[in-house]
């Protein structure tokens, strides 16, 4: 089992920045690829960024090109998502998963590790 546990949301005016972090506890943290999902109300939950068991590789989605980083520190076991430049459209709860992948998937089927999620409101 893999425990994963969210903090950072909050609530910041659009054009502002905001730093997630995941923390893992249970396994050896480095077998773990970890993804960042988000849901908004109403909506499915879509992927926003992943990163390879040792931070080698990244996966993007189109809507955090350019303003969300992906980073991981496997000696803290923990997973950031630094966000940058955000909307209001980036207003959703946000979750970090895990999966023993050795790729970087982009599905959320592919992880079977949630944590709770983090609110994050962005302002207009």
């Amino acid at each position: 089992q893999v425990q994963l546990v969210e903090s950072g949301g909050g609530l910041v005016q659009a054009g502002g920045s905001l730093r997630l972090s995941c923390a893992a506890s249970g396994r050896t943290f480095s077998n773990y690829a970890m993804g960042w999902f988000r849901q908004a109300p109403g909506k499915e939950r879509e992927i926003v960024a992943a990163i390879s068991r040792l931070g080698h590789s990244t996966y993007y989605a189109d809507l955090a090109k350019g303003r969300f980083t992906i980073s991981r520190d496997n000696a803290k076991n923990t997973v950031y998502l630094q966000m940058n430049s955000l909307k209001p459209e980036d207003t959703a709860v946000y979750y970090c998963a895990a999966t023993p992948s050795v790729v970087t998937p982009r599905s959320s089927r592919e992880y079977g590790y949630w944590g709770q999620g983090t609110q994050v409101t962005v302002s207009s």
